[in-house]
């Protein structure tokens, strides 16, 4: 008779957890309403988007056909009030916006540029009438908008230096000068232009349609290697006439400019936080599956240090832009909380996808494991709406009451 003892059945393998960039639980913060709506963003991003737009970022192509179904979620001005817009508070604009970029930076962007750059420009600078004709249009996606401040020459210094001019004749103004790195312009309907009036010297803002203004010209930059699927272009001005109607009635300085880059530039730190959270996500799951040594890599030491490092940034990121919206929707907000918000998260968003990046080894690089663009993406984010040096200084210049600015 054996003594062998019977052979005990093998048990299921453990489950491994689905990846969670939210391990704060800051989606608590939500209200039902506004969860269900950053639920259907999330089903939409993952359903619709990201089966495409790896093909989109590698051909240098903008996905229109995704443009009929987008429309369908009625994000066209959140966090604005009235005028056919979606309205909602900033912390849900901001968890829309984190959402989107999770899977696709370049489709957040262009979400940002729209709603946020050239919406948010005649919301705040525009006139009533100005309002209540291009809002509504903007805010149900059948007008696309841009934002024309950068040029070719001036970037960080465009308070002071633009070099794009406007000058009053009669019920006109005549525009001259040139714009880069404009998200949407190759294609879109309007464009809201900063230029600088000759009479007085100050940066005023004009609304220019763009498929019917003689003059007005877009080039569509090529060869880029960061948010490819957003299409940027260099607008070219030629004796642009513009009615006066189209001049933005409250935006007669660059302080005016800068209310609306206010708004936008802390809306970078929600896309480069959605950055991170899609390349971690992407990382835990390549790290549950991919063998070595016999074993997933995710069960190697060096493996866990590095997702809990971009666990770490990822959590430090969601905590500050979840206070920052709070801060927003009381009407709190200044210039250097946006800035601190804008070169932190872009910063740490560098860092994070660079481990990421890691963690894939040689399939990092490669478009079909869904980190290499967060990985180049990022490179833009930590560049636009100001460079990290330039947001520090205006940080640093709260905190010491001198201006650094040459």
């Amino acid at each position: 008779m054996s003594t062998t003892a019977p052979a005990k059945p093998a048990q299921a393998a453990k489950p491994m957890p689905a990846p969670n960039s939210d391990f704060y639980q800051l989606v608590d913060v939500l209200t039902p309403d506004e969860l269900a709506t950053v639920k259907k963003v999330r089903a939409y991003m993952e359903e619709k988007v990201a089966p495409i737009i790896n093909k989109y970022w590698s051909d240098d192509a903008f996905p229109f056909e995704l443009l009929p179904s987008f429309k369908q979620l009625g994000l066209g001005g959140l966090g604005y009030q009235g005028y056919g817009c979606a309205g909602g508070s900033q912390k849900l604009f901001g968890f829309v916006a984190m959402e989107i970029a999770r899977i696709d930076p370049s489709f957040c962007t262009f979400f940002g540029v729209h709603g946020g750059l050239a919406m948010g420009s005649i919301y705040l600078d525009g006139s009533e009438e100005q309002k209540q004709k291009w809002l509504p249009q903007m805010a149900s996606y059948d007008k696309i908008g841009c934002f024309g401040l950068t040029e070719p020459l001036v970037g960080s210094g465009a308070s002071r230096g633009l070099l794009t001019t406007a000058k009053r004749d009669g019920d006109s103004w005549i525009l001259n000068g040139q714009k880069r790195w404009i998200g949407n312009a190759p294609w879109c309907d309007l464009s809201i232009i900063w230029a600088r009036d000759v009479a007085d010297d100050q940066v005023k803002g004009f609304i220019v349609e763009n498929k019917t203004t003689p003059g007005f010209s877009v080039e569509k930059i090529e060869h880029k290697i960061a948010l490819k699927v957003v299409q940027n272009g260099q607008i070219t001005l030629k004796d642009v006439r513009i009615p006066e109607a189209n001049r933005l009635q409250a935006g007669n300085s660059f302080r005016d400019t800068a209310r609306v880059l206010r708004m936008t530039r802390y809306f970078v730190g929600w896309a480069a936080t959605g950055a991170q959270m899609g390349a971690f996500e992407n990382a835990v799951d390549y790290a549950q599956h991919r063998l070595q040594f016999g074993k997933p890599i995710g069960s190697f030491q060096m493996i866990q240090d590095l997702l809990a490092k971009m666990l770490a940034n990822v959590t430090a990121c969601q905590c500050l832009m979840v206070r920052l919206a709070t801060m927003d929707d009381e009407g709190k907000l200044q210039d250097h909380h946006a800035s601190l918000a804008k070169a932190f998260c872009t910063s740490k968003g560098r860092e994070t996808v660079a481990w990421g990046r890691e963690i894939l080894g040689g399939n990092g690089i490669v478009a079909d494991y869904n980190v290499a663009r967060f990985f180049a993406d990022i490179e833009a984010l930590y560049s636009y709406e100001g460079t990290y040096q330039m947001q520090n200084l205006i940080v640093g210049r709260a905190i010491t009451g001198l201006s650094a600015f040459v």
